[in-house]
C-alpha cells in the first residue's frame, strides 16, 4: 500500500514519559519468566481447556528444539487466566505413548507473556522424531510433533520441507494446510503475514472479531482468532516450524522507524509495534535469542540441515530505509538509486554475507518477505517497479547479488512471499541485459488465503510475466509451496487450492521445477 495516501491517524493515546516506563516494565521480564525462583501456582483447576491454543516447536538444531503453549481457557476473552505465574510441566518422548520419557522439566507461565510457555529443549537426538506434551493443574495439553536436524557434519540424504505466507482470516479457509499435513515434511517455513491488522470487515467468508488492532490486548485475541483455526493449530502440532514476520503482524508497508500513516508521532507509532512484537514472541515457537527489548525484537538467524542446507532467516522490515519515490510502483529512479538506502540494515546485511561465507551446506536458503527479481509491471509507456520491493532498494539489492556472483558453489536460493501470487524468477546478475549471468533463483509463493480464491488473470502480472524474459513462470492460486532438497538437486511443487471461500478444497500441483546444485535457475519438468 502506497504511502501516498492520506490516512486519518488512530489516536493512541501514549505520551513520551508513559511510553518509557512501559519499555522499561516489558525489558525486565525475560528475568520473571525465566527465573527459576519465581513463585508459580501449580494446583490451579481449570473450568474449560487451558490449552485451547495447541501446541507448537520451532528453530529445530541438532540436539533441540523449541516446545510451545500457551494457557488460556477464554482465549477470545482476554485469555481467563489468574494475574499470576502458573506452573506448566512438560514431557518430551521418543513414542506417542510416553512409556519412555527422555526429558521432562517445568517452566513458568508469567501473566506478563499472556502465559505463554517456550521450553528450549536440549540434550537430544539428531534427526529423530520427537513427542512432547504439557500439563497446567488438572490438565494436559494435546501431544505434539517435532523432530531435530541432522547433526552439522552430516550429509543428509534428503530433506523436506514446505513454505507458506499471507493468511488473512477474513478471505477464507486455510484450505491448503490439511495437504500439508499429508506431505512427508521435516520443517515448514513461515514468511509473514501470519495475521492481519485490519478491523473486521462485512461480506467475507470470515470476520475479525473488533477493530484495527493497536494494543496488546487487541493483537493477542487476533492471533488467538487465528491459532483457533483447527487447521492452523494442527499443522504446528505436526511440525516443526521456522516462522519470520512482514508488515501485518504490525502494521501494513512500515519500514523501521516509519508509519504508512501521516501524523503519527514516534511514541504512539513504538508503542504499537511494541505490543506487536510482543504478540507475536507470545504466539511463536520462538527462541529466548529473539525475547523483544521494547519495540525491538531480533528474528535473523540461521538454521542448520546438517551439510545439506542452511536456512538464513532475513527482516526485511524492521532495520530497512523508507520506501523510495512515496512508496507505490514508480519507475526505477531517483532515491531507489541511494547509496544508503537499505533494505536489511548495515548489521543484518554483514550478518548475512558473513552467515554465508562460513557456511559448509549445499543449499543456502535466503527465507525472507519480498520479492527480489526487479519485475518491471509497466507497458510501453512507463515502467512500474514495486518501491517495497527489493528493487526499490536497488543498491542493496546490487550488493547481494554482486556477493552471490563473486562466491559460486554457494547455491542460494531465495524464498519469498508477500505478493499473493507465485513467481519463479532467474535472478541475473544485471537484469537489463538477458545473457547477463544467473546467479540464484528465487520461489515466490503465493498466499494461504490472502486476495480470496484466485486463479484469475491479473493483467499487470499477466504482462510482467509475459516481458521480463527471467521470470520462469507466474500463477495467481491460492496455496503453498512443497521443497524436497537433496546433495545435487532442489525439486519444488507448487501446491494450489482452487478455491478458499469455503472449507475443503482439493489440492493441484500446476507446476514443479527443478534446480541442479552448481548450476543457478530453475528449469519446468
Amino acid at each position: 500500500m502506497s504511502k501516498n495516501r492520506v490516512i486519518q491517524p488512530r489516536q493512541y493515546g501514549v505520551d513520551r514519559r508513559t511510553f518509557l516506563k512501559y519499555v522499561a516494565s516489558v525489558s525486565a521480564i525475560p528475568a520473571i519468566s525465566y527465573q527459576s525462583t519465581v513463585v508459580a501456582q501449580d494446583r490451579v483447576r481449570f473450568e474449560s481447556d487451558p490449552f485451547s491454543l495447541g501446541v507448537a516447536s520451532g528453530d529445530p538444531s541438532s540436539d533441540g528444539v523449541v516446545i510451545w503453549t500457551r494457557l488460556a481457557p477464554e482465549p477470545l476473552a482476554g485469555g481467563g487466566m489468574p494475574p499470576e505465574p502458573v506452573l506448566v510441566k512438560w514431557e518430551v518422548a521418543e513414542r506417542e505413548d510416553f512409556r519412555e520419557i527422555v526429558r521432562s522439566g517445568t517452566a513458568v507461565a508469567p501473566p506478563q507473556l499472556g502465559h505463554s510457555v517456550h521450553v528450549e529443549l536440549d540434550e537430544l537426538e539428531p534427526d529423530r522424531w520427537y513427542f512432547y506434551r504439557f500439563h497446567a493443574g488438572d490438565a494436559t495439553s494435546p501431544v505434539g510433533r517435532t523432530r531435530t536436524a541432522p547433526a552439522v557434519e552430516v550429509m543428509p540424504e534428503r530433506m523436506k520441507f514446505a513454505f507458506t505466507s499471507c493468511q488473512h482470516y477474513e478471505y477464507g479457509y486455510f484450505n491448503g494446510y490439511p495437504h500439508m499435513q499429508e506431505e512427508d515434511l521435516d520443517l515448514v517455513i513461515h514468511l509473514g503475514d501470519y495475521i492481519y491488522e485490519y478491523a473486521g470487515a462485512e461480506n467475507k467468508p470470515r470476520k475479525h472479531m473488533g477493530g484495527e488492532i493497536v494494543s496488546l490486548s487487541d493483537y493477542r485475541t487476533r492471533y488467538s482468532q487465528y491459532r483457533l483455526d483447527d487447521t492452523l493449530q494442527e499443522t504446528h502440532r505436526r511440525f516443526p516450524w521456522l516462522v519470520t514476520w512482514d508488515d501485518h503482524e504490525f502494521d501494513n508497508n512500515y519500514a523501521n522507524l516509519v508509519s504508512e500513516e501521516e501524523g503519527v508521532s514516534p511514541e504512539e507509532f513504538l508503542a504499537r509495534r511494541m505490543n506487536a512484537y510482543q504478540a507475536y514472541y507470545e504466539f511463536m515457537p520462538l527462541r529466548r535469542s529473539a525475547f523483544p527489548q521494547g519495540p525491538h525484537m531480533k528474528l535473523y538467524r540461521n538454521c542448520l540441515y546438517g551439510r545439506l542446507a542452511n536456512f538464513h532467516v532475513l527482516d526485511t522490515r524492521q532495520y530497512r530505509t523508507d520506501q523510495p519515490n512515496g512508496d507505490g510502483e514508480k519507475p526505477m529512479e531517483g532515491k531507489v538509486f541511494d547509496q544508503k538506502a537499505t533494505m536489511l540494515g548495515r548489521k543484518q546485511e554483514n550478518w548475512l554475507m558473513r552467515s554465508m561465507l562460513q557456511s559448509n551446506s549445499v543449499w543456502n536458503v535466503l527465507a525472507q518477505q519480498v520479492m527480489m527479481a526487479p519485475v518491471n509491471r509497466g507497458d510501453e509507456n512507463r515502467d512500474k517497479f514495486s518501491m517495497d520491493q527489493w528493487p526499490g532498494y536497488e543498491i542493496s539489492r546490487r550488493r547481494l547479488l554482486n556477493f552471490f556472483d563473486a562466491r559460486p558453489g554457494m547455491n542460494p536460493v531465495v524464498l519469498t512471499g508477500d505478493i499473493h501470487v507465485n513467481w519463479v524468477n532467474d535472478l541475473l546478475l544485471d537484469f537489463t541485459n538477458s545473457k547477463s549471468p544467473i546467479v540464484a533463483t528465487e520461489l515466490v509463493g503465493t498466499a494461504m488465503t490472502s486476495g480470496g480464491n484466485g486463479g484469475n488473470n491479473i493483467p499487470e502480472f499477466e504482462r510482467a510475466a509475459a516481458n521480463n524474459d527471467f521470470v520462469r513462470w507466474y500463477n495467481s492460486n491460492r496455496g503453498y509451496v512443497s521443497c524436497e532438497l537433496t546433495p545435487t538437486k532442489w525439486t519444488t511443487h507448487f501446491r494450489a487450492t482452487p478455491y478458499v471461500d469455503k472449507p475443503g478444497s482439493p489440492i493441484q500441483t500446476p507446476a514443479s521445477f527443478v534446480i541442479e546444485a552448481g548450476q543457478p535457475g530453475a528449469q519446468k519438468v
